[in-house]
């Protein structure tokens, strides 16, 4: 019996000034944090970072209101998928980011003091540790 291929994800945390970045494989199921780049160097980073990791797929943060429905960084969060969809050819997945953000700021505190992990990029691992841990059929593409 074949084993299954691994796959290598790339997770984003979107915002309007930085963007963090996690990696993770469906083999080892387990997301680590990269980096944050800046917004407008986010793109080229993702396509280098596809490249270099042979990457399977883009999994994106979607955030959501408090009551589930969608706001301005909902919205800044889509066109954002959108310009990238335009300029990589890789399958991109949303992944719901409810309370990442927070998590990741809390997580980041508790951590020894010379801890070098940001938040955004521990919030782009635990979207990514989400995904790694749902289903197969309850991904969503983008």
């Amino acid at each position: 019996m074949d084993s299954p291929k691994i796959q290598e994800y790339l997770g984003v945390d979107v915002g309007a000034a930085r963007i963090g970045i996690a990696r993770g494989s469906n083999a080892a199921r387990l997301a680590e944090p990269l980096k944050t780049v800046a917004a407008e160097e986010a793109v080229q980073e993702l396509i280098d970072l596809a490249i270099a990791s042979s990457a399977s797929g883009i999994v994106i943060g979607l955030p959501r209101g408090l009551d589930g429905n969608e706001t301005a960084q909902t919205e800044l969060v889509r066109q954002w998928a959108s310009q990238l969809q335009n300029k990589i050819k890789l399958p991109l997945y949303w992944q719901d980011e409810a309370m990442t953000s927070e998590t990741a700021g809390k997580l980041q505190k508790s951590k020894i003091k010379n801890n070098t992990t940001d938040e955004h990029s521990l919030a782009a691992a635990i979207i990514l540790q989400d995904f790694l841990d749902s289903p197969e059929s309850d991904r969503v593409a983008v």
